[in-house]
């Protein structure tokens, strides 16, 4: 009879001898166009759906919105046993000017190590991964003592609610844990998310001309300054941590100084509001007084304070400024979250890496903000952890280290062992 260690030894030897065909995999995803805007999710989606089909699984087409295709596959037995999410999104960022490229964006290709091109670390090798691991075990037929569902969603890159969130809200996928590939640090998988704030900020004036500025009107440019002056000192506030998520912040702050060196600097970001005012438009012409102005506004938020928190917080002093003006979200929306280092699906991941690459490993919280947060709203524990060159992320040259490629598909594969079945 196999142990459960024989078993998970077999498994990760099995992604070491075929590597090349996970490499493969992944670069195909690559070459495959999936730019969100626009959206459309139909070509990948369908090479996916092949592909899993070709291993033997059966799979489900979910279109959320035009184009915007969501796939659900689940293997294992429904016998009690837990049942355990991989989660992945196909979409990309826009390569933006392809001249600014030293490699075509779209070209897969694998160079000195590397793979290239874009989406190669957000995240289509952690896609690939759980995509190969996922068939693996139904290729191998592996008799799983649960269920492991895979989900690939069309809509993170822009906030939208087409992916995680109408897959959960239409209790299309359902577990007890989930891993989401998105990218992170070698040892150092994320657990925590801060909130996000996003928001347009529209300031009224009243138009008149430019020569009698600004004795005539009301100059709504002038206005949104003032405004900005205000928003910006979210920054300024003095927030208390909770004392149950201190360590997890401690930890984050250790990583920030130890692990990615660069981010020393920004260890402030984790107990502060941070503030970036993302875009401004307003006026008409220069001799004309501007009747309005708009921004939007990106805000993430700590432990320690809410969406709420913020509304009154804006509200108390733009009105005091005596000015008009209008606040609309829109994007990403969440308060700060996080998974405890203790849950199972952490510690089947956290001790894989270790496991597997026989270095200290620890969860850490993230700066931004992610699909994460959605599987916590369904009390659903998650973390992500996938394979990526960070300082490549959403800019030019894109790529991914091959070999953190294969660590990470032998940490998945050990973790889905070390989830579902007993000792």
């Amino acid at each position: 009879m196999t142990t459960k260690q024989e078993l998970k030894d077999r498994l990760i030897q099995e992604i070491e001898n075929n590597k090349e065909d996970l490499i493969e995999l992944c670069s195909q995803l690559i070459k495959i166009p999936s730019e969100n805007p626009p959206g459309d999710s139909t070509k990948i989606t369908t090479f996916i759906d092949q592909y899993l089909k070709n291993a033997g699984t059966n799979n489900l087409w979910y279109e959320s919105a035009e184009k915007m295709y969501n796939l659900v596959s689940t293997i294992g037995t429904d016998n009690g046993g837990k049942h355990l999410i991989f989660c992945g999104h196909s979409d990309v960022v826009p390569a933006g000017d392809h001249s600014k490229w030293e490699f075509n964006p779209n070209s897969g290709e694998v160079v000195d190590g590397w793979l290239l091109g874009r989406g190669a670390s957000d995240m289509k090798a952690g896609l690939g991964g759980l995509i190969y691991t996922f068939a693996l075990l139904k290729k191998l037929n592996v008799e799983l003592p649960g269920q492991l569902t895979l989900a690939v969603v069309p809509d993170e890159e822009t906030g939208g609610e087409f992916g995680v969130p109408w897959l959960l809200e239409n209790d299309l996928i359902m577990g007890d844990g989930c891993l989401i590939a998105e990218p992170s640090s070698r040892y150092n998988p994320t657990i925590g998310q801060k909130g996000s704030y996003w928001f347009k900020l529209k300031v009224y004036g009243k138009p008149g001309h430019g020569s009698l500025s600004p004795l005539a009107g009301n100059n709504a440019i002038t206005n949104m300054i003032a405004a900005i002056d205000e928003v910006r000192k979210l920054w300024d506030l003095e927030i208390e941590i909770p004392d149950k998520v201190k360590p997890l912040i401690e930890k984050s702050k250790k990583y920030m100084r130890e692990v990615e060196k660069d981010r020393e600097p920004f260890q402030p970001v984790l107990n502060h509001v941070t503030v970036n005012i993302g875009t401004i438009q307003g006026g008409t012409k220069s001799n004309m007084i501007p009747e309005s102005c708009e921004a939007e506004i990106d805000c993430r938020l700590p432990f320690g304070i809410t969406q709420e928190d913020v509304t009154e917080f804006l509200h108390e002093r733009l009105d005091a400024l005596g000015i008009e003006y209008e606040i609309s979200r829109f994007g990403f929306r969440s308060n700060a979250n996080f998974t405890s280092e203790d849950d199972p699906i952490c510690q089947a991941i956290i001790n894989n890496i270790t496991y597997v690459t026989d270095h200290e490993a620890y969860g850490v919280m993230q700066w931004a903000s992610s699909d994460a947060r959605h599987f916590r709203d369904h009390r659903i524990p998650v973390l992500q952890y996938g394979p990526a060159y960070l300082p490549s992320i959403h800019g030019y040259n894109e790529k991914v280290k091959v070999d953190d490629i294969v660590r990470c598909c032998k940490v998945y594969i050990a973790a889905v062992v070390d989830y579902l079945f007993d000792d």
